[in-house]
Order: structure tokens, then C-alpha cells, then sequence
């Protein structure tokens, strides 16, 4: 299949998903986003890169996976959230706490199926700068994700806020 029409499939069945897709998917036609395919270590699903493309693990995902795909959709969602957020909150435990919520509030919701409970308790977690909040979530996010899952070498806040912290410690 053609990636333009692979695209545009994909976009639709973003579009397909409520509100939360309809958001990702202008976001992505508004900036064109590419969306590729690359392999990397298995704790990953997806990522997003500096210049604003978004990349599935090809371990997990290629253009023959069917794009009505439920948890290829919601990560696509939650990479798209960190483009939204901007480099310095993406690059922080607390834009990828607000990224897993939605993901997998997203995919609870649609699929109604049992949530693993690392992200039970992940979900259940306050968004909000605090920082035994923030250790939690590096603590849930590898509880699900494996220890090579390295949201421990993210600053909880973004960097703005990290550095003020150091500095006056609230």
C-alpha cells in the first residue's frame, strides 16, 4: 500500500475514535506529520523525534498492521500529545504521565478490557507537580514497560521548572 494511502487511512480511523483522534489527526494533517516505521529495543512502542515525526517499533508494527489497530491507534495518540506538549514538558516524567493517561484511559474506554495493574494505579495518579507522584510514575511506568523503559533518565518537571526546583527546592 502507498503511504499517502496508508495515511490517510490511518488518519481516518484516527478520526474514528472520538474526540481524542479527531484532535491527534487535525494536529497531524495541520502539521503534516510522517509517520514511519523503525526498530528499536522492546520497551519501546513508539516514539517522536525532534523533527516532529513519529516513529511505531517496527518489532511491533508496520504498514500491514490494520489501522482500526486499538493500541496502535491510542500510542499514536499519546506520541501525537508529546508533539502537542512541546520538547521540554515531553521530555519530562510529567508530559509522560498526561501522555499515558490519555493513552490508556483511551484504550480502557474502547476496549473495556482488564488493565494490567501497574496502569490501574498509573491512571489513578494525580496530574500534578509533585514530585513523590512523579517517582511513582517512573516506578508504574517501568512496572509495565520493563526496566529498559528509561523514564527514570527524564527530569519529573520540565526543564524550566527542574532547574528552579534545584535552585529554591519547591
Amino acid at each position: 500500500m502507498q503511504y499517502a494511502v496508508w495515511k490517510k487511512s490511518l488518519l481516518q480511523a484516527l478520526t474514528n475514535l472520538g474526540k481524542p483522534g479527531r484532535e491527534a489527526a487535525e494536529f497531524m494533517r495541520v502539521h503534516k506529520t510522517y509517520v514511519g516505521f523503525w526498530k528499536v529495543r522492546k520497551n519501546v512502542g513508539a516514539f517522536w523525534t525532534v523533527l516532529r515525526t513519529i516513529h511505531f517499533n517496527s518489532v511491533y508494527y508496520s504498514r500491514n498492521t490494520d489501522v482500526n489497530d486499538v493500541g496502535m491507534l491510542t500510542l499514536l495518540i499519546h506520541e501525537v500529545k508529546h508533539l502537542q506538549q512541546g520538547i521540554f514538558l515531553a521530555l519530562s516524567v510529567y508530559g509522560e504521565l498526561e501522555a499515558w493517561q490519555l493513552q490508556f484511559r483511551l484504550f480502557h474506554n474502547l476496549t473495556n478490557t482488564q488493565m494490567h495493574p501497574a496502569i490501574t494505579e498509573l491512571l489513578s495518579l494525580p496530574l500534578k507537580y509533585d514530585r513523590e507522584v512523579m517517582k511513582q510514575a517512573v516506578m508504574l511506568m517501568q512496572a509495565y514497560a520493563g526496566k529498559g523503559y528509561r523514564a527514570d533518565l527524564l527530569p519529573y518537571y520540565p526543564l524550566g521548572h527542574e532547574i528552579k526546583y534545584w535552585f529554591v527546592r519547591k
